[in-house]
């Protein structure tokens, strides 16, 4: 039996047209979605001119009309660069540099548009900032203002790349990277001077040490001498006052004929501590009068001159 493909029941040819119309229209409008991702935004044209900038998330283009021309990252970007160039005091040096950008973005447009290469351009511009201050300075200051140099190269290529849509967040000027010979050589002065340093110490404290020693021998030589007087002193007075008490008690009696008796006392005294000591050696001793004459006339000398040297004080 024939369908009636106008009744009710049968699919007619225009719901059909209708609806491959329906599915065709549907894939063209899915075909203008897009999304972007957090962090990103993306650049929309219309027969190839500038249309918008799509945030992040899902976005729509005219299918066929727009186009998404491409995407750009609103991170910090990190561009690690190596200069290469001559000090003041005409040594060579490299000096890693890392510099970090960021897309501004209220100017993505300058920043997709404006520079073909953004790494290559940003070299440039961090070679004529380089160029503009390392000379200039000695290898010595070179070292000594890293920071300096930074700081320079952040201030100029901020300004500069602020035309082309590039925020400079941070310049880190890493290292500083002389020739190896320089660097040899840079060692060993510095160790020479190190050295300098502590033989100077060195020879520093052995002068202190040899000021002090001589100083106490000084001062143990002066002590000792005092010492001496002082018992030589003691000895001349006490043979004065054994002389002055013989002779109150025995009258008629000449100087020296007590200081003969008194020295031959303490002559014999001696022996006899000698003889009783267990640790003694043998010793010869003269015992002719004539060596104790000799040793009184000694003693009486120096009684004289004491008493002299009293005298004047």
């Amino acid at each position: 039996m024939p369908i009636d493909l106008n009744s009710a029941d049968g699919l007619g040819p225009n719901t059909a047209l209708y609806a491959i119309a329906g599915i065709v229209f549907l894939l063209i409008l899915l075909q203008g979605l897009f999304t972007i991702r957090t962090a990103e935004v993306g650049v929309v044209t219309r027969f190839g001119r500038f249309l918008r900038v799509a945030q992040p998330g899902l976005n729509w283009k005219i299918p066929f009309i727009d186009r998404l021309q491409g995407r750009l990252s609103l991170r910090v970007a990190q561009i690690t660069l190596k200069m290469e160039t001559k000090t003041r005091d005409n040594v060579f040096v490299s000096i890693p540099i890392s510099v970090q950008t960021r897309i501004m973005p209220t100017k993505v447009y300058d920043a997709f548009y404006k520079l073909s290469d953004p790494l290559d351009q940003i070299k440039s511009y961090v070679e004529q900032v380089i160029l503009g201050h390392v000379p200039g300075m000695s290898l010595d200051e070179v070292f000594a203002n890293q920071s300096s140099i930074a700081s320079a190269v952040r201030k100029e290529l901020d300004v500069d790349m602020a035309d082309f849509g590039y925020e400079i967040v941070n310049v880190l000027v890493t290292d500083i990277v002389p020739d190896a010979k320089v660097k040899s050589a840079m060692n060993d002065i510095n160790a020479a001077q190190r050295e300098q340093v502590a033989a100077t110490s060195r020879g520093e404290a052995e002068k202190i040490l040899v000021v002090k020693k001589a100083e106490a021998e000084a001062e143990s030589k002066a002590l000792q001498g005092h010492g001496i007087a002082n018992q030589r002193k003691a000895i001349i007075e006490g043979l004065q006052n054994s002389v002055e008490a013989f002779q109150k008690v025995v009258g008629g009696v000449s100087t020296s004929e007590v200081m003969q008796l008194v020295l031959v006392t303490q002559y014999f005294d001696t022996l006899k501590s000698i003889g009783e000591s267990d640790n003694t050696n043998t010793l010869f001793l003269s015992h002719a009068p004539g060596s104790v004459s000799d040793i009184s006339s000694q003693i009486l000398d120096s009684m004289l001159q004491a008493n002299r040297a009293n005298g004047r004080e």
